[in-house]
């Protein structure tokens, strides 16, 4: 693998997890979003998952989107009478979304799209010096 491929490689690690961050995102935006009527269901959080890609260009493996899923995990139950969401017995339904786990699963999209960066600004700093001796 030469250094392009590095960048290749770690241009698909970053463009992965720019897309987790926008779901993680989009669960966070709904964490406390109801549904309009009590019939209805709130926001379900979404989940990504990835898989490995040959790049037969390159002769080398990368990382994509598999798909984006719905969690099929039980809503959260509120006891609030007075909202206009809750059903017979009270309860309103809140979406499937815990902020606590959403906010370290952005950490660790955050920290795995800078290291890809990094490999970026490294692989670019080679290519840069070798050109500089090639010139020399």
């Amino acid at each position: 693998m030469d250094l392009r491929d590095s960048l290749n490689v770690a241009a698909a690690g970053m463009k992965v997890q720019g897309a987790r961050i926008k779901v993680i995102a989009e669960n966070m935006a709904n964490s406390d979003s109801t549904a309009e009527t009590p019939n209805d269901l709130p926001y379900r959080r979404k989940v990504i998952s990835f898989e490995n890609a040959l790049d037969r260009q390159m002769g080398v493996e990368t990382v994509r989107v598999r798909k984006i899923d719905k969690d099929k995990s039980d809503f959260q139950r509120r006891y609030d009478p007075t909202h206009p969401s809750a059903n017979a017995e009270g309860y309103v339904l809140y979406p499937n979304v815990n902020t606590l786990v959403e906010s370290n699963d952005m950490r660790e999209a955050q920290r795995s799209y800078e290291a890809n960066l990094s490999v970026i600004e490294a692989s670019k700093t080679l290519l840069m010096r070798t050109i500089e001796i090639l010139r020399g």
